[in-house]
């Protein structure tokens, strides 16, 4: 893919995610995997959209709420977009798609939480639209449930989504070369 016309989606990272109580699954690592990616996607000058679930008043992910707020380690800056979804599908009612056709953007780098809900329905409405994507394998997570542990849910949409999208691991990302992804 033409660098130019990528751009990096980070779904969901907020700090409700990482609640003590029940903290995403590897969010310590899934944070690091996405300051690297941000780090090459600016200093590749990739555009970096920032996807923020948000609920009605009341809910613990309501506009403004500490739960709300993106993790600060990965906050954006000003040159950042930032788009406020209300379903699990990052394109459903938000003008995204608008954004990324306003930037001729054909190729989407996926990260982000949760694997099982926003960051597969986002991937898959990604490419029903025509995106070509990549989802970063080791850049996104989610929680275990009672039949299987959040490791086994990320393993198994890193090799479900591979039907719509490519599948790399950060270190494959950061280090390639333009044009190649």
């Amino acid at each position: 893919m033409i660098m130019n016309n990528t751009a990096l989606l980070i779904i969901d990272v907020q700090q409700g995610m990482f609640a003590e109580e029940n903290p995403v699954y590897n969010g310590t690592q899934l944070l690091a995997n996405i300051q690297q990616l941000i780090a090459y996607a600016r200093s590749q000058h990739i555009p970096i959209y920032y996807i923020q679930h948000t609920e009605p008043t009341g809910r613990e992910f309501e506009k403004g709420s500490p739960a709300w707020m993106i993790h600060p380690p990965i906050a954006p800056t000003e040159a950042d977009i930032v788009i406020e979804k209300t379903t699990p599908d990052s394109f459903h009612q938000t003008d995204l798609h608008q954004q990324l056709q306003k930037r001729n953007i054909e190729h989407l780098l996926l990260i982000g939480i949760q694997s099982d809900v926003c960051v597969d329905t986002t991937c898959r409405r990604a490419f029903s639209l025509g995106y070509k994507s990549t989802l970063v394998t080791d850049a996104h997570s989610t929680w275990g449930s009672s039949e299987l542990t959040a490791q086994q849910i990320i393993d198994h949409h890193n090799q479900v989504l591979r039907w719509f999208a490519n599948t790399k691991e950060t270190k494959d990302i950061v280090f390639l070369t333009e044009g190649s992804i």
